[in-house]
């Protein structure tokens, strides 16, 4: 496996341990819906969270989670969408973004609530 690909699995779990800890539920790791992949869906009561996971290596190009293009927003707005409608689910849905940052200096996580209102 690339060096890129075992990082982002890294974050990946990282960030499920993070949200556990933080007394959510995981629902779904990298639930797919056409072209859309959801890294993750979690739940905490009435609340389902839609997580956005970046994981870099550096900080040198910016922040991890200054990497989420317009186009992956409308995708995952489209996905969960779907996904609420068709468990018919009566929750509030937040989208959020969680960044890693992995490398011999460190090892940081940020996590941004409502996170599309941020960028």
């Amino acid at each position: 496996m690339a060096a890129h690909n075992e990082l982002g699995l890294f974050g990946e779990q990282m960030a499920v341990e993070f949200l556990i800890q933080k007394g959510f539920t995981i629902r779904e790791q990298n639930w797919r819906f056409q072209k859309a992949e959801v890294d993750i869906i979690a739940q905490k009561g009435s609340l389902l969270a839609v997580i956005e996971v970046k994981t870099r290596s550096t900080r040198f190009f910016g922040d991890p989670q200054q990497f989420i293009k317009e186009q992956k927003i409308k995708l995952l707005t489209k996905a969960v969408d779907h996904y609420v409608c068709a468990l018919d689910l009566d929750v509030e849905v937040r989208f959020d973004v969680i960044g890693i940052v992995k490398n011999s200096m460190e090892t940081s996580i940020i996590h941004l609530e409502d996170a599309f209102y941020h960028f």
